[in-house]
């Protein structure tokens, strides 16, 4: 094990955008199915066919647009008209080609992070779309490792970190998700850094562990520099 600190980042909506792109297009579904059924209603069995689908899919747009069109399907009885489900193919597209756009102050933050310590990116998904977003971010230079994963949990976690030889105490990881980035790292040892996004998936909702000694709040990445030279002192 190797005593020099691990700082693990995750990406989607925590180093860019995402969940904001769902939000549009889940928009666009409500707007396409709206003639068959009230959006609300439409919103939670689209809510439910994913949940039920991240087993055969897993995580990822593709696996989204999949469910959009089965609940398209469903709550229209097989009515759906070609040119409806034709559309959820093309939001799905869109979706795998949006542009990928960092949040305010990370490329500078990486950058700092980056001349004094190692940093890991962990993110799950689609392996081809996610690694296309890495590539494309621009920021896949200052990681010294890049882990793409099915799922964020706390075998996966330890399977990471043994095998990059970190102890669970030298560890922190920082992202938006309570559930995938926190509480596996919690009880794995590390240290599990919240930083809110706006919006979070109703997949991912977790209580918070408030009072946990290894659980640290932020309000933005730009407090991570500070949090870290105090945790991990060069």
């Amino acid at each position: 094990m190797t005593d020099a600190p691990m700082l693990a980042f995750d990406a989607d909506d925590t180093l860019w955008h995402n969940e904001s792109f769902f939000a549009l297009t889940e928009e666009a579904f409500g707007q396409l199915l709206a003639p068959y059924a009230d959006p609300e209603a439409l919103k939670e069995r689209l809510t439910q066919t994913e949940r039920r689908n991240l087993g055969v899919f897993g995580y990822g747009v593709k696996g989204y647009t999949l469910s959009m069109i089965e609940t398209a399907i469903e709550v229209t009885e097989g009515a759906v008209p070609a040119s409806v489900l034709q559309a959820l193919l093309d939001l799905g597209k869109e979706m795998m080609a949006h542009p990928v756009t960092l949040l305010d102050g990370v490329g500078d933050v990486l950058e700092d992070l980056a001349r004094h310590y190692p940093l890991m990116l962990i993110t799950k998904g689609d392996l081809f779309h996610q690694e296309d977003k890495v590539a494309r971010s621009g920021l896949a230079d200052l990681f010294s490792a890049v882990e793409i994963v099915s799922e964020k949990d706390v075998p996966t976690y330890a399977r990471v970190f043994g095998r990059h030889g970190v102890a669970p105490d030298r560890l922190a990881m920082i992202g938006n998700s309570l559930k995938s980035d926190v509480l596996p790292i919690l009880e794995v040892g590390g240290w599990g850094v919240h930083i809110p996004y706006h919006l979070t998936w109703a997949h991912e909702a977790a209580p918070e562990p408030l009072g946990h000694p290894r659980y640290v709040r932020l309000a933005d990445i730009r407090d991570v520099p500070d949090w870290v030279g105090a945790q991990f002192p060069l």
